[in-house]
Formats: C-alpha cells, structure tokens, sequence
C-alpha cells in the first residue's frame, strides 16, 4: 500500500482514511494539525497506532514516512500546502477546487510536471459507480441531448453561526469559501465530465455580508443547448437533477451526492435505472486514485487532470462575472 499523510482532522478526512483502509489502497502514517492534542484524538478516534504527528509543517513534509499527502484544509490553504508538498516531491491529492484561482492552479500544474509526481484533484464522486451509470447513459444518447438542470442547495450547519455574527471559514473570501467553492464545484465538475467545455460562462450571486456567494444560479452556454446550476448553503432545496434528451429525461436525486437514478419516458411514466453505490463515497476514488500513482497510468492521470483544469477555469470564470473575488486573487 501507498504511505499516506494527511492534513485536515475532519470528517472527510476520517473517511478518506477509513475509504482506504477498506480497499486497502492507502496506509496512513502520519497526520499534520496545527495542534498536537487535535492530531491526537483524531489518531485516537481511528483507533491507529504507531501514527506520527507533526504541528509544523516544514517537518511534516520533510519526514520520509509517507509519499503521497491528502490535503482537505479550507480552501484557500490548498495551494500553498499542495505547492510545499510537491517541492517536497510527494505526491498529491488534495479536495476540490484545488486553487483559489487559475494562476495559482498553473503554478502547481508546472511545478508538478518539473517535480515528476502527481498531483490529482479528489473530486471523488465521479470515480463513484453510479456516475459511470450516468455518464454511460448520457454518451449512449448525446444525439438526442437538449440541456440539463443541477441543483446542489444544502443549509450549511456553519450558517447559523455566520447569522450569529461570526465568520465561518466557508462563508469568507479570506478563505475561498462560498456556495460555488463549496458546494458548485460538484456540478460543475458534473458538466465538465458530462458534457464538455462551455462556450460561455455567467454566474449570478447572492450575496452575504461577508462579501460570500451563499447562494446562486450558474448559467452554461454550450453550442446547442444551456445547463442551468443552482447552487446554495443557505437553503435546502429537493429539486432533482435533470438531464434532457427531448421526449426523455434522466433524474439524478442529487447533483452532488447521487444515490438514484430514473428515467422519465414521454408519457412521464418513470423507471429506476439499477445502480451500485458503497457505504463509503470515497471507495472509488481510493482504488483509482492509487491505481494511477502504483501503475503510473499517466493517460488517465492526464485525463483527470484535465478535468480539473477546466473546472478550475469555469469556476473562476464565473466567480469573475459575478464580481466575487478572494483575498487570494489580491496577493500576487
């Protein structure tokens, strides 16, 4: 197995971990926080041994016991933590977006390339199986594609707080937060892989007093057809996914997280398409995610990264016609 670090003592961390210990992919061996007794409890709540803990992270990624580090920091963190990573020579995979901006995805994408290691975005439920199921049934009938609707609209537990008049790392452009940083990455990474690059790319923000998007309606324009994004971490939304095929459409329950998919016929009568989805989302991307750094399978290394290019492209893209900028876009 592949020796992992971490950063990030999360819950998406811990089922990274636990993603990998069930497929046996990945062997964690170290875990970085800012505090030791954090790094700890999370080594504790694993119920791991023999785990080393660094609170610098100059010493972490100059230890020797892992070669690839999972990074699931606020997003702003990313590039620097992914950059010292690869300057390090260690292999990368790091949640999504993994830049705050296009320049700061260049300078990893170039530094990765001088380094000879990988540097791989975690957008996980694209590896999941019952996306294959979509993605197969979208190729099968591209012919007769007309345009999609995505929605991912989930209220956030930290908006409550953000209402209590604190600011929440999610809801600051200190940190690249926001509805489309958050939550958006996952549908735009759906028409990416789906549907290919945009011609054009508008986004409408709703705005927080944080200057944050918590909400939002993505519009993008493809040769003969549109897909239309809502996006939102201020509201619950039980809108399905829609894809259109004409007289046909497919419904997704989720435009992030999928756990059904049907197909509406004409007379609107719907049937269940079989699916396999596992306990743990990450499983997938777990087996991928080393397949590629194990058999060194840069075709498909090249054809992620791809991927993330554009979404990272898109993303900011639309950030910039909404007039959303980070802290991070002023400091170069």
């Amino acid at each position: 197995m592949i020796s992992l670090g971490i950063i990030g003592t999360n819950w998406i961390t811990k089922q990274f971990v636990d993603a990998s210990d069930e497929t046996k992919s990945f062997k964690l061996t170290h875990v970085y926080s800012r505090t030791e007794a954090k790094a700890q409890l999370f080594v504790d709540d694993l119920s791991k041994s023999n785990i080393n803990i660094s609170t610098d992270l100059e010493q972490f990624f100059g230890s020797t016991d892992f070669d690839t580090v999972y990074i699931a920091s606020p997003n702003s963190l990313h590039f620097s933590q992914a950059k010292l990573a690869i300057e390090h020579s260690k292999n990368v995979i790091v949640e999504k977006p993994s830049a705050s901006n296009i320049r700061e995805f260049t300078i990893l994408d170039q530094l990765a390339h001088q380094k000879g290691v990988f540097l791989i975005e975690a957008a996980r439920h694209i590896q999941e199986p019952i996306f294959k199921t979509v993605q197969e049934y979208v190729e099968t009938n591209r012919d007769q594609l007309t345009g999609a609707t995505i929605s991912y609209m989930k209220y956030s537990s930290k908006f409550d707080d953000f209402l209590s008049g604190n600011t929440p790392n999610v809801f600051s452009t200190n940190f690249s937060g926001g509805a489309l940083y958050d939550l958006g990455v996952y549908t735009v990474y759906d028409a990416v892989v789906l549907f290919g690059q945009p011609e054009d790319v508008r986004y409408q923000a709703e705005f927080l007093s944080s200057g944050i998007d918590g909400s939002g309606t993505l519009t993008l324009n493809y040769n003969d057809f549109d897909v239309n994004i809502i996006v939102g971490k201020t509201k619950n939304s039980f809108l399905p996914t829609e894809i259109y095929f004409g007289k046909k459409t497919l419904l997704l329950d989720n435009g992030g997280d999928i756990t059904k998919v049907s197909e509406a016929g004409a007379k609107k009568e719907i049937t269940e398409i079989p699916t396999t989805k596992s306990d743990n989302p990450m499983d997938s991307e777990s087996v991928e995610f080393a397949r590629i750094i194990n058999e060194n399978d840069q075709a498909a290394y090249d054809k992620l990264f791809g991927y993330a290019r554009k979404v990272n492209r898109i993303l900011e893209q639309a950030r910039m016609s909404a007039g959303l900028v980070f802290k991070a876009d002023k400091e170069y």
